[in-house]
């Protein structure tokens, strides 16, 4: 069992633990007061939506230092979601850091060719997104928290390494934490095995990686990972089974709400959890976290499809609404399978507030899986739409005794 932790919070709030779940009673009646019918069908139905929810309160001290409140519901690491992109998120944080430890004379803006060398892998020594026609670890990264790209998550799996980037996270205490496999159709073996990477100017080489084969041993459950009835398979049938998610990767909400804050404020958590970057990287990921798609012009991205909330699930993607001028939201969010997941820092430039918040939830009314036949817009999008609306109203009603200092968080946009 894990340790039980008792949070407290002008003595409305205290967090319990049953086992491995964490519920906030105080958080789940913010939630149910002014519930819609919708939201308390949800909040009614844990075994079925199979929702998880984190929200962090952030208290200032007078020099600004930030304290952390926790508030669980319904938080339980044993119980699997998939994690789809939100994995991309450690993914990018891990590729940053090993670039750090490589020659200094190699940045994220060297431009990073890829090679192949087995089987199922594919070359890539361009980029016409990228304002001189060439990838980079710094492109491939801002890709993937504008759009959650795929092909930047595959490259920076390929650049980092399977074993190197698993080992990583668990060194910094992320034990449960498993990534597997690219987004892109390849077997457990192909996915040990990652591309040949070199970086180049000016037509020389300054870092030449080659191809990896990752001999790691993940501790997989011994229980196999089975969600659905049914699901469809890579020829299009229809298997009336369960779809076996054991191998396949994981991130607890936890450590992925520990992973943001980490990097959000690296001086809130011990040393050796910490990413070895930069200064300029942290601005780098600040800016892309919180960049929307229309105010990038490398990419250009057509805002039709990839509207101003495509991936700020909380407030906004409900409805596709704008995210108004004086928030901005830090975050990396993923959809699949019936799964929505989304952790986000929120700041309120106007208010004068900041809050953490992570949530997840399964939407698969049917039970069959690759079908795409999911209730994200009847159910999912409002429920974070909602839950992210109630905790918001409730930050405004708070009187700070230190008011925070928002100005970091501040950036130009391409």
């Amino acid at each position: 069992m894990k340790p039980i932790f008792l949070l407290f919070l002008c003595t409305m709030s205290a967090a319990i633990s049953n086992a491995q779940v964490k519920t906030d009673p105080w958080l789940k009646g913010l939630l149910e007061q002014e519930a819609s019918p919708l939201l308390k069908s949800v909040l009614e139905q844990p075994e079925v939506y199979q929702y998880q929810l984190i929200y962090t309160e952030i208290k200032r001290d007078a020099h600004q230092k930030p304290s952390f409140i926790n508030h669980y519901l319904n938080v339980d690491r044993n119980r699997y979601f998939n994690p789809a992109s939100t994995v991309k998120m450690p993914v990018a944080f891990a590729a940053l850091e090993k670039l750090n430890r490589l020659e200094k004379t190699v940045s994220p803006q060297t431009p990073m060719l890829t090679d192949s060398a087995f089987s199922a892998q594919t070359a890539v020594t361009k980029d016409t997104t990228s304002k001189n026609g060439l990838p980079s670890i710094e492109h491939y990264i801002k890709k993937i928290f504008l759009v959650s790209d795929n092909d930047a998550y595959n490259r920076l799996y390929e650049f980092t390494g399977q074993k190197t980037l698993n080992e990583s996270l668990w060194k910094k205490g992320y034990q449960d934490i498993r990534i597997t496999r690219r987004f892109v159709p390849m077997t457990p073996e192909e996915n040990r095995h990652t591309n040949p990477v070199r970086f180049v100017k000016d037509g020389k080489t300054l870092y030449s990686q080659p191809a990896a084969y990752s001999d790691l041993q993940f501790r997989f459950p011994a229980t196999k990972i089975l969600v659905g009835n049914g699901h469809w398979d890579k020829n299009d049938s229809l298997i009336n089974e369960p779809m076996d998610f054991t191998g396949h990767n994981n991130l607890p909400l936890e450590d992925g709400h520990m992973l943001l804050r980490s990097v959000l404020f690296p001086q809130s958590v011990p040393a050796k959890q910490r990413f070895y970057l930069t200064a300029d990287n942290y601005r780098m990921l600040y800016t892309y976290m919180s960049e929307l798609p229309y105010e990038s012009r490398f990419p250009a991205y057509d805002t039709s499809e990839f509207f101003s909330s495509y991936t700020k699930f909380f407030f906004f993607r409900a409805a596709k609404e704008a995210v108004p001028d004086h928030i901005r939201v830090f975050n990396k969010a993923g959809w699949s399978y019936g799964f929505l997941t989304d952790y986000c820092y929120v700041v309120d430039f106007k208010n004068n507030l900041e809050f953490m918040l992570s949530a997840t939830i399964y939407v698969n009314k049917d039970g069959i899986l690759n079908d795409n036949k999911y209730e994200y817009e009847e159910t999912g999008y409002p429920f974070f739409k909602e839950v992210g609306q109630t905790i918001y109203k409730y930050e405004l009603t708070k009187k700070k005794t230190v008011i925070p200092d928002l100005s970091r968080w501040k950036f130009t946009y391409d």
